[in-house]
């Protein structure tokens, strides 16, 4: 008689997923398609006229992506018709879940968030103010698997200056040093190459990008200065830039790969 074999038959690993993930610097919905529109359009960062047809095209863009961190999303103030950028990006694009970090309040007048939208129901989102030489910057966090292998997101906005930005790097590394799968996407005001970089390469495992997409200005871009970074657990392809409505800022886009145990709840 065959006898049963001892050794248990082997299960296969779940396979990796992949996302569409997008960053996007919104300018609270404003219009800027060259530089004198700095001065000369002025107006639209503090009125809220026409905001919504560039939230709309936003809102289609970011509809096709299942994670999207934005940045200058205005939380409700005058300039946006008190309306709450990012809840209204999601329920336009279609997202179940949004999260948003108002940073900057100028009065009633203005005032300016990162924001989340996900189709992935997060297990925990957390805001960290950011240090620096003026206040008013943040890095909104979300995690979407259980302990420290799940999957981290987080959107940040840096500072102009240098100084700041190595302040601000220096602090976000901390906060992620102990997740070896996690993404960092935004505006970050600088090149990935810049010096005040290096603090965040050495103290987690995100790495550089593979190619620089330029994104500013958004009418001829010159300058890379917005990024999605993975760590090397996680595979980023099919990285471009694409128009975000009539921002100063094209959004990033990018597939990311996640080992599938990092979703795992």
């Amino acid at each position: 008689m065959p006898q049963p074999d001892p050794t248990p038959a082997s299960v296969p690993e779940p396979a990796p997923q992949r996302l569409r993930l997008l960053s996007a610097n919104i300018q609270a919905g404003s219009s800027t398609r060259r530089y004198s529109d700095y001065a000369t359009r002025s107006w639209s960062h503090v009125l809220p006229a026409g905001k919504r047809t560039a939230l709309d095209a936003i809102a289609a863009l970011a509809g096709r992506h299942d994670i999207v961190g934005l940045q200058e999303a205005d939380p409700g103030s005058w300039r946006s018709g008190f309306t709450n950028q990012t809840h209204y990006l999601a329920e336009r694009g279609g997202f179940a879940f949004w999260s948003h970090q108002p940073n900057r309040r100028v009065g009633a007048v203005a005032s300016s968030a990162n924001g989340l939208l996900s189709r992935l129901e997060p297990v925990e989102v957390l805001n960290h103010a950011l240090p620096g030489r003026i206040g008013g910057r943040g890095v909104l966090l979300s995690r979407f698997g259980e302990g420290t292998e799940g999957l981290v997101v987080a959107v940040a906005h840096l500072s102009l200056g240098a100084q700041s930005r190595r302040s601000q790097l220096a602090f976000i590394s901390e906060v992620l040093h102990d997740y070896p799968n996690a993404v960092l996407m935004g505006d970050f005001n600088c090149t990935w190459d810049r010096p005040e970089m290096d603090v965040l390469y050495r103290g987690t495992g995100l790495q550089p990008p593979a190619c620089a997409v330029h994104t500013f200005p958004s009418w001829r871009p010159q300058r890379a200065i917005d990024h999605i970074l993975a760590t090397r657990s996680l595979q980023c392809a099919n990285m471009q830039a694409l128009p975000a409505a009539f921002s100063d800022h094209l959004a990033l886009s990018t597939e990311l790969v996640v080992p599938a145990a990092a979703l795992q709840r």
